[in-house]
């Protein structure tokens, strides 16, 4: 990584760190939960909270879903869904989200499937495709996002944006 890489990583994430704050003490003010489907980034975006004190009065848990057998059993996504769109799509992230939101009881629900990368890409999916959807008790939105980068670049970008979009939609 190149100095001046190094430089906007740690910016991001102390950017990342002080959203994460504040949507933990926005969520427990209001006595609401949260939870997160993800595939693509492993888990960092419940890394990420629980790297706050204080995340265990919102996050219950969580599920890293990366197979599409565990994302059908766990969370509920169908297989016909799986077989017509991918794991990489609109449709799927939808159903993580109504899946782990149900499964945790949760009040919002972020969820995330993409392909990071270095492989697994193609020319209707190129690598850097991420589907990320956020549920609040309002809505649901899904975004369809192309990041550029390595594997970990893509998997930041991604915890950046899910993240970003909550606080955004909790209007903090």
């Amino acid at each position: 990584m190149s100095i001046r890489g190094y430089f906007r990583y740690n910016f991001l994430m102390e950017n990342i760190k002080y959203i994460t704050e504040k949507i933990i003490r926005h969520l427990s003010e209001k006595g609401n939960s949260i939870t997160f489907a993800e595939s693509c980034t492993g888990g960092r975006i419940a890394a990420a909270f629980t790297s706050i004190s204080g995340a265990s009065a919102v996050l219950g848990g969580s599920c890293v879903t990366y197979s599409n057998e565990i994302k059908h059993r766990w969370l509920g996504v169908e297989n016909k869904v799986l077989d017509t769109y991918g794991a990489v799509s609109e449709e799927c992230v939808s159903q993580m989200l109504d899946g782990i939101v149900k499964m945790a009881e949760a009040d919002y629900a972020l969820a995330v499937s993409g392909i990071a990368g270095p492989t697994g890409g193609t020319l209707l999916k190129p690598v850097g495709t991420v589907y990320i959807g956020v549920l609040t008790p309002e809505d649901k939105e899904i975004y369809h996002c192309l990041f550029k980068g390595d594997r970990e670049a893509v998997q930041q970008q991604s915890v950046a944006f899910a993240i970003e979009k909550l606080a955004l939609k909790l209007k903090i």
